[in-house]
């Protein structure tokens, strides 16, 4: 256990940790096209946007060769080019493919769902709106699948405004990273004012965001305060902050545990339990980086509540490989090392 801070609050007597909590099976894809990439065809690799909204993983990746760029003059002829898992526009993608590079989507499968419906729907005469955040590279990405007739609301007033041409021929998607009771909230006001709305057969939310949300709630009622490990830019790190203090439980979210402050556990009482959870671009080391902290101001101890279990996998694109021949690989690699150890 770590020895407690000199001079700080025992105020932290138990960490409850949520479940399920850090990354998704999108955020595993992406970061994995990455690496595989970088292993395959050398550094260095552009990746058009960050991978995934995360400090650590981002840093992680440039250390290992990956280039982040926004604009595609910044990549040179002939390089190997990836999309982020938030996905392009149809914009981005006939540029990248006009310049020649070698394109890995990762894109995530959930995300490119949406890509799809709206495409199709489309071709029927459809017009959007969409649920999400302006600015947010996701809800620019699939707004960018249109060249007109998609409409972005960001709460229940924007649905006034939406200059819809045919309410007969109107379909709604999400950004999948919003908070389930706010897009609820603004899907009832897109139905108050056309009742003939067409809905996906999924909601766009994703299973993990969605899951993640869950668990926040639960944690809540169990914790006098939450963290959230996540990055500033990551949207679905920011809604469970948003879900914890919703249930009046104080929430904050840290980029790393350096950013822990000890004020935030003073006056909770002698045996305060801090809830803590992690975004789904989150990586688990971050997560166990604050639970060490969190005992040198004091915890003994450390639970995980019930929740979710998350078995979901996405396949590669092709060029990559598949993850069998990865496991194997690696079995490989590691009998080779046992042997010359041997010998």
């Amino acid at each position: 256990m770590s020895a407690p801070i000199a001079n700080a609050p025992a105020a932290v007597q138990e960490v409850v940790l949520a479940q399920p909590r850090g990354f998704c099976a999108g955020v595993d894809r992406a970061i994995e096209i990455v690496e595989r990439a970088l292993t395959l065809y050398g550094a260095p690799i552009h990746v058009r946007h960050e991978i995934v909204h995360n400090t650590y993983v981002v840093n992680d990746l440039k250390a290992k060769g990956a280039i982040f760029i926004e604009d595609l003059a910044e990549v040179p002829p002939g390089a190997t080019l990836i999309f982020s898992a938030h996905g392009v526009s149809k914009a981005v993608q006939q540029e990248a493919e006009a310049r020649g590079f070698r394109i890995f989507d990762a894109t995530c499968p959930l995300v490119t769902k949406v890509h799809v419906e709206v495409a199709k729907l489309a071709k029927e005469g459809y017009e959007f709106i969409m649920i999400g955040h302006k600015g947010h590279p996701e809800v620019e990405g699939t707004m960018g699948q249109l060249h007109e007739g998609i409409y972005l609301v960001e709460d229940a007033a924007d649905v006034a405004h939406v200059p819809v041409k045919r309410p007969d021929r109107l379909a709604v998607v999400t950004q999948t990273t919003l908070s389930v009771d706010d897009a609820a909230g603004i899907l009832s006001a897109v139905k108050a004012r056309f009742p003939l709305v067409r809905e996906p057969k999924q909601q766009d939310i994703c299973y993990a965001t969605q899951n993640r949300q869950d668990a926040v709630k639960l944690l809540s009622g169990e914790a006098d305060v939450v963290i959230v490990v996540g990055s500033p830019t990551s949207s679905n790190s920011n809604r469970l902050r948003e879900v914890a203090e919703r249930r009046g439980t104080p929430a904050y979210m840290v980029d790393s545990a350096a950013e822990l402050k000890p004020e935030w556990f003073t006056g909770l009482g002698h045996a305060a339990r801090v809830g803590l959870t992690a975004g789904a671009s989150a990586p688990e080391l971050l997560v166990q980086q604050v639970i060490e902290r969190l005992k040198a101001l004091g915890a003994l101890s450390v639970r995980t509540m019930p929740g979710a279990e998350e078995s979901t996998e996405f396949p590669l694109p092709k060029g990559l490989g598949d993850r069998s021949m990865a496991a194997h690989a690696g079995q490989v690699a590691q009998a080779s090392e046992a042997a010359t150890g041997r010998s």
